[in-house]
């Protein structure tokens, strides 16, 4: 029998690129992680204290703000670390922890966009039974269904990968990914690899066809609609819509690039873009929805305003 070594030690080879630089990407990670979590703490905060936002479209929000905390903590602190040692090595232990919170992290965040295009087809297209197709138990339900799905799921695939020895330690990315993981496997990885497959058509498939539905339907009535209608569906929806193409820009291009040949592509950018989806999502969804919303912006400045005359009279 062959005698293999077994590595439970991994070096991540996307910090090497920083390597030159790294006290200014250890600034740069670092801004953006203090941004990320005061923006999302500061929506995440003016939900909650707001009743008026007591309503599903704003807690999916506040869902949404809560989990890109989530996500986001689990990979920039942990780039930052990276940034000031000298070998950018991780335990099989930590990789593992690390998959399973970025993985859980993408599929609660579709899950999300799903529920919250529903929510805006009921919201449109069945105005007068909103509250009764949209109640509190319901919501309750998916909210509760949006978070122990992934939480338990994924921890049940990730039992097949914490299975299997490693052969190589070389991991061509600044986190652990499950997939470029297992492709350092010392068994064949391909019925592992259609598992994976298969789990990613599960977890996404549902998802894409719910947004895809609801937005046509959505349409369907906006068209034999008036205009001011279309104008107010269009308000409506528009953050939603930007929020999904803000995540699926960085979905796609981490499965094409995982699973496709993108050598073609240069080390930096596939690197950059392996980044993507779980710093720019969260960065950017506090925003859209801070801003475009005339009502979550008066509720943010009323929020301040009360804290300053609070702070006047003490």
């Amino acid at each position: 029998m062959e005698n293999r070594s077994t590595f439970t030690t991994f070096t991540l080879d996307g910090y090497f690129v920083m390597d030159q630089q790294k006290h200014f990407f250890f600034f740069i990670f670092l801004l953006l992680y203090a941004t990320i979590v005061i923006l999302n703490s500061l929506l995440i905060a003016v939900i909650y204290f707001e009743r008026t936002l007591h309503n599903p479209m704003y807690i999916f929000v506040c869902n949404l703000s809560c989990n890109g905390i989530y996500g986001s903590t689990s990979l920039i602190p942990h780039l930052l670390f990276n940034l000031t040692i000298e070998e950018h090595k991780i335990s099989l232990t930590n990789c593992f922890i690390q998959i399973y919170c970025l993985h859980t992290y993408n599929i609660i965040e579709l899950t999300i966009l799903a529920l919250m295009s529903y929510d805006r087809y009921v919201a449109i297209c069945y105005p007068l039974h909103y509250h009764y197709m949209m109640s509190t138990k319901k919501l309750q339900a998916f909210i509760f269904f949006v978070w122990s799905y992934p939480l338990v799921t994924f921890l049940i695939y990730e039992s097949f990968t914490i299975r299997l020895n490693f052969c190589r330690e070389i991991i061509d990315k600044t986190h652990c990914v499950n997939f470029e993981l297992i492709k350092l496997s010392c068994t064949d990885i391909t019925t592992h690899s259609l598992i994976g497959l298969g789990l990613m058509a599960v977890y996404m498939i549902p998802q894409v066809l719910i947004i895809l539905f609801s937005y046509a339907l959505i349409l369907r009535v906006c068209i034999y609609s008036s205009k001011e209608c279309q104008t107010k569906a269009l308000q409506t929806c528009t953050p939603h819509l930007l929020t999904v193409l803000n995540y699926f820009v960085g979905v796609f291009f981490e499965i094409v690039q995982s699973r496709l040949n993108s050598r073609y592509l240069s080390y930096d950018f596939r690197n950059f873009m392996s980044l993507y989806f779980m710093i720019f999502p969260p960065l950017l969804n506090p925003v859209i929805y801070g801003m475009s919303g005339q009502v979550i912006k008066k509720h943010i400045r009323n929020f301040f305003f009360v804290k300053k005359v609070a702070a006047l009279r003490n």
